[in-house]
Parts: C-alpha cells; structure tokens; sequence
C-alpha cells in the first residue's frame, strides 16, 4: 500500500497513476504498510541510462546497434540491447517502467517523483578512474543528486520530498571500472598500490559517498558488489590467455574489495541505526550464470554478441561491427564488457527477492 504523511498536498494524479501501475506490474513484494515510492540511482555504465550522451567522453553507446531491443529500437545511451537493472528493478516493484538518465533533455517535473539515474559509464569509486574516462565522477553526481532535490521541493514540496528520500530505493553500482580499467589495464594506479591497498583505496572513497547520501536525506541504500570482472569477454581477451579463461587477479581483487564493502555496511549499521544498507551480491549470481548458462537457456558465456564479441564496447560496438549475432537470447553478454537484457532478467529477479526485506 502506498502511504504518504497525512498532511501531504501531493498530487492526486501521479499518485493515482503510481498505484494503479503497483497494482498492475509489482513482482517484487514489500512488506504491507510500507511504501517505495521512487528508484535512485549512482554509478557506472550498468546503470547509465543516457547521462553519457550529453557529455564530452568516447564511452557512449547512442547509437546502434545499441537499444536494438530497447521499446522502438531506439538507442538511448543505455550499455545494453535493452533495459538496464536499474529499469528491471523499477518495473518489477511496479513504480515505472525505466528509470530516466537526470540529464535527458526531455526528463518532465513528474518523472523526479518516482527516480532517476545519476550514473555515467565508465565512473568508479576512485576519483582517478572518471578522470581517466571522462565521465561524470561520484561526487559530481552527489551535487546533481542535491540539483534534484531541489527541483523535486519545487513540485512536491519539502515535506514530500524528504519522505521520497527516505522511503525510496537507493542503489550504487560502482568498482568494476576501477579494476579492470584503471588498475589492471591502464595501469595507472599499479606502482602506487598493490591490490589490497587499492581495494582499500575503493572502499574508503566508497564509504564516505554513502555516508553523504546518508546526510542528504537516503535511508534505504542498497550497494551492487563487483562482478566477476575477470570473466567478462574483455577481460578475457585482455588477461586470459590464449584459452580466453576468467582473469583470476581481476576476480581476487573484486573479492576482497566486496568482502571490504560488506565490513564497512556492516559497521554503518551500527553507526547509522535508522539507515537500511544492504549488500547486492552480484558476484556469486553472476559467475554461477557465467559457469553454468545452459541451466538458464544461455549458449555462449565468454563472447558478447556485438561483433566478435571478444572486445567490442561502446563506440567500438556500432553498426559497421562484424558479424553482430542474430539471436541475443542465446547470450550472456551483449557486448564484451555488459550483459544483456535477457541475462539481467534472469539476475535481478532473484537477487532482489532475496534482500527485499532487507531495506524495511
């Protein structure tokens, strides 16, 4: 049931569209009495929905054959041939069907009431990895993220909007840039730091970004572990070997940076007792995915279907690629570096009915 304060001046007309669009289209079960009214959103490429395409960086992904299979194969700046997590997460608790990029030019007033996404493809947690990328770091969409605020007060009011802050779905997708891109390939933070020191480096800039959600307002904040970023087709190419195998160092370093993150959100628990932060293991579910697609109706694992599928991401993954694939379903990877719509499905489901209760 959707419950606002009883002072509430809301507007009747989004909340009467909001809950006949709960009733119609929630998988994702919340506990009775309790409310989400919107989905936020921070990080990387996993959950870009566009904010790339209005800034000067090469990650962009406008273009076909992106959005092959996104509503009108339409290529929106989403790293994917469809929806992104971010848009699964929206649509399977039944709050909308995308989430929007905040920096789309056609985003409307009432789209700030049920979330946006502030994450821009190619950020990380370590400040240098955007820089390197030219892409909108963490702490730019922290002051995106208090621009909305702002506007959001201009159509709901200060009392609505600290509710929707606080009530609402907060997610942060973010340290798989930082592994494979600045430390392992660019090298650029290797002579500085070895992999312990660095997954240090990620886990304290990440504590303090949650922690200045925490102050804006965000209660319910769920943090994405790192992939098995050693075992996406790039990576493969990159640091497997002659056999593509998974690229053991990168999956080392992701672990101990997800086993660090799971300590710090351990520890906000008792430091921020109203705050609900929850770990998204994405980890496991995905290397069980890669390992095992036939138990999922997969057939490749280890290539993506853009091109050769062995390095084609972002402008490298456009329409004068070789051989795009024919059937998508077939694969776990779009391109060598993100998964596809149906592979997100398959992931999301379950991963969120797990930690549901979690944010309550």
């Amino acid at each position: 049931m959707l419950v606002f304060p009883s002072s509430s001046t809301f507007l009747l007309p989004h909340l009467l569209v909001f809950a006949l669009f709960i009733t119609a289209k929630a998988l994702l079960k919340i506990p009775e009495n309790q409310t989400m009214p919107a989905v936020i959103v921070f990080g990387d490429s996993i959950v870009d929905a566009g904010n790339n395409n209005v800034i000067q960086t090469i990650i962009k992904c406008n273009f076909l054959p992106y959005g092959r299979d996104f509503d009108g194969g339409v290529p929106t700046g989403r790293f994917c041939n469809g929806k992104i997590p971010s848009d699964l997460i929206a649509e399977e608790l039944g709050i909308k069907d995308t989430v929007p990029a905040y920096l789309d030019p056609t985003l409307k007033p009432q789209d700030l009431i049920t979330g946006v996404t502030f994450a821009s493809g190619g950020t990380g947690y370590d400040p240098l990895t955007s820089k390197l990328a030219s892409v909108i770091p963490l702490g730019e969409q922290l002051n995106y993220f208090k621009e909305y605020i702002a506007k959001l007060k201009d159509v709901v009011g200060e009392e609505q909007t600290n509710f929707i802050l606080a009530k609402s779905m907060i997610l942060v997708v973010a340290g798989s840039d930082d592994i494979a891109n600045t430390y392992f390939v660019l090298r650029a933070r290797k002579l500085q730091y070895d992999i312990p020191a660095y997954t240090d480096l990620m886990v304290n800039s990440a504590a303090e970004f949650l922690k200045e959600l925490y102050g804006l307002g965000a209660r319910r904040i769920g943090v994405f572990s790192t992939p098995p970023i050693g075992c996406v087709p790039s990576q493969r190419t990159l640091a497997g070997g002659i056999e593509r195998e998974c690229a053991e160092d990168y999956n080392v370093a992701a672990t101990l940076f997800n086993n660090k993150l799971i300590s710090v959100l351990d520890s906000f628990r008792t430091s921020m007792p109203d705050g609900r932060f929850v770990y998204i293991d994405v980890y496991n579910p995905l290397l069980d995915l890669i390992e095992n697609p036939q138990k999922s109706g997969f057939e490749v694992a280890n290539k993506g279907c853009c091109g050769t599928g062995n390095i084609e991401v972002s402008v490298l993954c456009n329409q004068l690629s070789p051989s795009t694939c024919t059937d998508v379903d077939k694969y776990i990877f779009w391109d060598s570096y993100h998964p596809t719509e149906k592979a997100y499905r398959v992931l999301v489901t379950p991963v969120f009915q797990k930690i549901m209760n979690e944010f309550f």
